[in-house]
């Protein structure tokens, strides 16, 4: 009996001591794929397309507790169907800001990561440029913005990761056309750990 307590307790210690006390900073970069659907107030259906997504993402944490913004160009594809069966193919790219915290078990360079947070959207097409974009941030205009909250899970092994998450959309996408649209995604994600 004492040698599977004292089995336990040391297996408990490990864990805890391989538990990243110290203050750390990671970066990275990343890619993978995204399925959007627009979630409308009864106007239209709305059919899921697969889009992509790529760029880095950094983690500063301690204490099993991390930030980690991210900033990548998204490729967001959809079909719209209205009630007359019309197909519409809605394809749109956008400057994504994911601001999420999280928590992170595991030893040994593997670990299980539970973040959440939210993310700021900056939508470009060939009529605006980025500097259009980001100005009208400031005028309240979220014709040409979006932001949604982030939930995810993720793998770390050494310095690959792999991410699946859910974006749940908060603000419209457009003022007009079609009223309460907002964009929905499940992302899949490759990363590898530069620093």
């Amino acid at each position: 009996m004492k040698f599977l307590s004292l089995t336990v307790a040391f297996l408990l210690v490990g864990l805890l001591a391989s538990a990243q006390v110290l203050p750390s900073f990671q970066l990275g970069i990343k890619a993978g794929a995204n399925f959007s659907k627009f979630d409308s107030e009864n106007t239209f259906n709305s059919e899921n397309r697969a889009g992509f997504y790529g760029g880095l993402w950094a983690r500063v944490g301690a204490a099993g507790i991390y930030f980690q913004p991210e900033l990548y160009v998204s490729g967001k594809k959809t079909n719209l169907v209205s009630n007359a069966g019309e197909v519409n193919k809605v394809t749109f790219t956008s400057l994504d800001v994911p601001l999420l915290v999280g928590t992170k078990f595991g030893a040994a360079g593997v670990g299980l990561r539970l973040n959440t947070g939210p993310m700021f959207s900056l939508i470009l097409d060939e009529n605006q440029s980025f500097s259009q974009a980001a100005g009208s941030v400031f005028k309240a205009d979220f014709k040409n913005q979006a932001v949604a909250w982030q939930f995810g899970a993720g793998l770390d092994l050494k310095k690959l990761s792999f991410d699946a998450r859910y974006e749940l959309g908060l603000s419209k996408i457009n003022k007009s056309g079609y009223p309460g649209t907002k964009l929905n995604l499940f992302t899949v994600g490759l990363g590898y750990r530069i620093l």
